[in-house]
C-alpha cells in the first residue's frame, strides 16, 4: 500500500519526467531561448500543455546541470538579450531514453483504459 508521501513524491516524479521530455523534444531541432521552448511546447501540444515561466527556467536550469542542456547567451529576433539551449550529446541520449519510458508508460495505461 502506498503512503501518502510516496504519492505526493510519484506524482512530482511523472510531472517533472512530462515537462523534461517536452523540454528535450521542443529543443531537439534547434537552439531555442526560454519563451521559444515555452513556445514550441503549446505548439506541438496543439495547446495541450502551457509551460509557465515558473516551471519552465527551474527545469532548463536542472536540465544544464545535469549536462542535457548547454547554454549561451545571444540576442532574439527583436534586438533582446536572452539565453538559448540547446541539446548535448547527454542531452540526445536522455531525449530517447525519455521517449522510451514514455511509449512504455503510454501503452500500459491504454491497455488499462481498454481492459475495462
Amino acid at each position: 500500500m502506498w503512503r501518502r508521501k510516496n504519492a505526493k513524491t510519484r506524482k512530482s516524479d511523472l510531472l517533472q519526467g512530462t515537462l523534461d521530455l517536452l523540454v528535450l523534444k521542443a529543443l531537439s531541432l534547434e537552439p531555442l531561448h526560454g519563451l521559444g521552448v515555452s513556445r514550441r511546447i503549446q505548439q506541438v501540444t496543439k495547446g495541450t500543455f502551457e509551460v509557465k515561466p515558473g516551471s519552465l527556467f527551474p527545469a532548463l536550469h536542472r536540465m544544464e546541470q545535469s549536462g542535457w542542456l548547454a547554454a549561451t547567451w545571444g540576442e532574439t529576433d527583436k534586438g533582446r538579450r536572452a539565453r538559448y539551449y540547446r541539446l548535448t550529446t547527454a542531452g540526445r541520449r536522455q531525449l530517447g531514453f525519455e521517449t522510451r519510458q514514455w511509449e512504455n508508460i503510454s501503452n500500459g495505461i491504454s491497455m488499462a483504459l481498454g481492459a475495462g
